[in-house]
């Protein structure tokens, strides 16, 4: 073995919202029957990388109980394996992690007991398939200290999400801004570092002796004049979930058959801890088009371009639609959900309608229904449908355009003592 693995899954991030209340971002379910961390896990048992620790530190367990064997990415427990590192108390430390650097640095015995080469170093929030060995034939060819994986950003919108770097013609990286508040270019780091084992040991011991403790900022940035540091371009898919919005599009993004395709048919596969669930059950007048419905759901109204997770159940005379339902939610009957995101183990009780606007969407008037079409929208379950409260948050915008008020009566839909809680998140 060439290389071992270290995945970055314990960083906090609010832009998940409420998402991230319950679980780490690298847990955060994904395509139907996957996690976030699948991903990264996958790539390196594809590229025969066979020692791989992951470092986790916030709202771990839900991670934890997910990596509780390394057998479903087929790691060599032999000669490798599957480590989980999380804070440690010792002697001379007593405190989480402080940062990306800091994170390996506290386990910088991994390193220094291995005999690897070189490491990759992948975050787990990261939604692509990449074949690490590419990057490392790359790394070795042009003799680089590090290696960044890069992607172009389509989005402009979303540059200031990701650190920005500017090559030249031999791929040698002569610029790197972390996250700016605006940038002429689109070439975005995606997270994904190659770098020999010695010298990461080197200037991780040296950054935590000048008390220095984020990987990008005082690693790469620090050192981009005075160290060979090179940009690995890939064209293929990439997704980064690390804000709702994004985890939402990602999402949305596998009910196109070219994407699914590239995952779930193309070699190399995706892996991942199997639940022993039944086949999805469609009851007699189910309607589900263009959707992705995982194992133990079972569906009786209409489920239009929406991903449904594990164990979720859909009443009589429902409707979803373009939303994204999460694991073991039950939705009664008659309940009708747009444009949303549903936290898990959520119980929507039947006859309700949420419905919520922001300014982006489009100035459509209520159906006959009294269906109010949003662009998007989050319904985070944990502070679901309690006590004849719906409660839902607006990524932006004002509701009352479309005549919400607090005392709900639309349509052909019974919602009388219903109250619609718009929180303005931006």
């Amino acid at each position: 073995m060439r290389a071992l693995g270290i995945i970055l899954a314990g960083g906090n991030n609010n832009r998940m919202r409420e998402l991230s209340n319950k679980r780490a971002i690298a847990a955060m379910p994904v395509a139907g029957s996957y996690r976030a961390i699948d991903f990264a896990l996958s790539n390196m048992a594809n590229s025969h990388i066979q020692k791989v620790a992951v470092l986790t530190q916030y709202n771990a367990r839900s991670l934890n109980e997910h990596l509780s064997s390394s057998k479903w990415w087929d790691f060599g427990r032999k000669q490798g394996g599957l480590f989980v590192f999380t804070p440690t108390i010792t002697k001379e430390n007593s405190l989480w992690y402080q940062g990306t650097a800091d994170a390996i640095y506290q386990n910088i015995t991994f390193l220094k007991n291995s005999h690897e080469p070189y490491v990759v170093i992948a975050s787990g929030d990261g939604i692509y398939k990449l074949d690490y060995n590419k990057v490392l034939e790359f790394h070795i060819a042009k003799r680089a200290d590090i290696t960044v994986v890069c992607t172009e950003c389509r989005d402009q919108s979303e540059v200031e999400r990701f650190g920005v770097i500017r090559m030249n013609d031999d791929c040698r990286i002569e610029e790197f801004e972390e996250k700016p508040i605006i940038s002429s270019y689109n070439t975005v780091s995606t997270g994904i570092y190659v770098i020999r084992r010695r010298q990461l040991i080197e200037l991780l011991e040296r950054a935590a002796q000048e008390d220095r403790h984020d990987f990008v900022n005082d690693i790469l940035i620090r050192y981009k004049n005075l160290k060979r540091i090179y940009g690995y371009k890939i064209d293929s898919y990439w997704s980064n979930i690390s804000t709702a919005e994004a985890y939402y599009r990602t999402n949305m993004a596998f009910l196109e058959p070219g994407i699914r395709n590239y995952f779930f048919r193309q070699e190399p596969a995706v892996k991942t801890k199997i639940d022993d669930l039944p086949p999805a059950k469609y009851n007699a007048g189910a309607s589900v088009k263009n959707s992705l419905v995982a194992s133990g759901c079972i569906i009786n109204g209409t489920v239009e371009n929406s991903v449904l997770f594990k164990g979720v159940f859909v009443g009589n005379n429902c409707v979803i639609r373009n939303s994204v339902i999460l694991n073991d939610v039950y939705i009664g009957d008659n309940t009708h959900i747009e444009n949303c995101i549903v936290e898990s183990r959520d119980t929507i009780r039947g006859c309700v309608m949420v419905v919520v606007a922001a300014t982006d969407a489009p100035s459509v008037p209520a159906d006959e229904a009294g269906t109010v079409r949003a662009a998007l929208a989050y319904v985070l379950g944990c502070l679901g449908f309690v006590g004849g409260c719906v409660c839902a948050w607006v990524l932006s915008g004002e509701a009352v355009q479309y005549g919400l008020g607090k005392d709900l009566a639309l349509g052909a839909v019974d919602v009388r003592g219903a109250q619609l809680v718009l929180a303005m998140l931006n």
